[in-house]
């Protein structure tokens, strides 16, 4: 934990994520004890005086549980500042106001940070300072790129943090648990071993009203160009020496860098889908194309699936489906670890029909384990049938944003996404991007409720 008082300068501060997501964040992370001396600032071009940002940390913070003088004294000595945050001598105001070296959190669209770094360029930071940045980081990987480029003008890559909440998950970090920590698992995930890999999100939420963002980004780059090629990185990455960020990072990007769609076809190895009208737990939805603020030519995917290939000398040979999909009747969220039969089966054993299967869920609130095998029944001793091994684990003691915000403020970036890898996240997926927007993969339809397209 750090001892000299910073500042966490939130540009954005008035919107959905900083009080949905970032304050209770920080909340959390205050109930724990787990934050040095510190100053909140915030920003935004809505019409805010103090008062009214107050109460919306402090209702943040008791919802978190956060409570005593560290807690209190935050709350109280916030201050809410508004500014364009695009416009250089705004950005030079609320620098000086900071306390200390700035912890500056874009919690804005994509577009409204690049130009706020670039303003930032023109007005300078003061050593020491920190960025953290929303998703998506870029449109592709020539603008993911170009501004790393900008970024580099700022501030030194360890001091840049790429959110990507998904990898802050406790249910997500489980993974490293489960691979590293049993000697049973990790001599057994290697192409010898392993027939495929699932990595699946899929929710029973429709739009949400997120059609401002959503309409222009769609599944694939929503969740799997984020966040779940990150989760792939995790399954897939040889183990690193040490949880420190250059050990963790280095390993994952090398995953990256070796991964392309299976035999470079996405017209074959992808499918995309919207839902129509259904219904979900009795909630009646409507067709994705008729959701307020959706553009229907746009042709956004809500389902959204690709089979890759990681051309490691460990998985070279194996499909890695990611899918995800939205309004769908059976929401599944999990890494789902299919392995080869087994060698030779007795003549006398009767059954083993199904595959081992390792699952472990990755859904945001909590996540269970289960291993699939094959046993003698307590009938017939020479018959083989499957049985689960399950155990529950719960969401950790921190939300991810807690966990988020705990690396950004500590400076350990070991969870956010570094430069490299948000160009590959791009490069990966860009074939299949082209493809679809020729129209060369059919865009499918599936009713709200049901399983997905057929």
């Amino acid at each position: 934990m750090t001892s000299r008082r910073e500042t966490l300068l939130i540009l954005g501060a008035s919107g959905d994520l900083t009080a949905r997501l970032l304050l209770p964040g920080l909340g959390g992370l205050l109930a724990l004890g787990r934050v040095g001396p510190l100053s909140l600032l915030g920003s935004g071009r809505d019409v805010w005086d103090d008062d009214r940002w107050r109460a919306q940390v402090a209702e943040a913070f008791t919802a978190a549980g956060a409570s005593g003088p560290d807690a209190d004294a935050v709350a109280q000595e916030t201050r809410y500042l508004g500014a364009d945050v695009t416009s250089e001598d705004d950005l030079r105001r609320l620098l000086a106001a900071c306390d200390g070296p700035p912890v500056i959190y874009f919690a804005l669209p994509p577009a409204v940070t690049e130009k706020a770094c670039r303003a930032l360029v023109r007005a300078g930071v003061p050593d020491g300072t920190r960025l953290a940045m929303e998703k998506p980081f870029g449109t592709d990987a020539a603008s993911a790129a170009a501004l790393n480029d900008l970024l580099a003008q700022l501030v030194p890559e360890e001091q840049v943090h790429r959110v990507d909440h998904f990898a802050a998950m406790s249910t997500v970090l489980n993974i490293l648990g489960i691979r590293f920590g049993n000697r049973i698992f990790e001599p057994l995930l290697d192409a010898q071993h392993v027939a495929g890999v699932e990595i699946v999100f899929d929710e029973s939420l429709g739009l949400e009203g997120r059609a401002g963002y959503y309409d222009g980004a769609g599944a694939m780059v929503d969740m799997i160009q984020s966040h779940l090629l990150q989760v792939m990185s995790i399954v897939v990455m040889e183990p690193p020496p040490t949880l420190n960020a250059v050990d963790v990072r280095d390993a994952k990007a090398r995953v990256l860098r070796a991964t392309h769609v299976w035999n470079d076809d996405p017209v074959r190895f992808t499918r995309r889908a919207r839902y129509i009208a259904g219904e979900i737990d009795g909630r009646r939805l409507p067709s994705y194309a008729d959701e307020e603020g959706v553009d229907p030519a746009r042709k956004t995917e809500t389902f959204a699936q690709v089979v890759l290939a990681v051309d490691t000398w460990r998985w070279a040979g194996v499909p890695f489906t990611l899918r995800s999909g939205k309004a769908l009747g059976s929401p599944r969220t999990e890494v789902a670890v299919t392995f080869k039969p087994a060698q030779r089966v007795p003549s006398g054993l009767k059954g083993c029909s199904e595959p081992d299967r390792l699952r472990i869920g990755i859904a945001l609130d909590a996540g269970r384990v289960g291993l699939e095998v094959n046993i003698s029944g307590p009938g017939d001793p020479f018959q083989i049938d499957p049985v689960t091994i399950e155990s529950d684990f719960g969401p950790g003691e921190l939300p991810p944003y807690g966990e988020v915000l705990s690396g950004v403020l500590e400076g350990e970036p070991v969870l956010s996404v570094r430069g490299d890898m948000a160009v590959d996240c791009w490069r990966v997926i860009e074939p299949v991007r082209q493809a679809w927007r020729a129209d060369d993969v059919p865009l499918e339809e599936y009713p709200a409720g049901s399983p997905g397209p057929g």
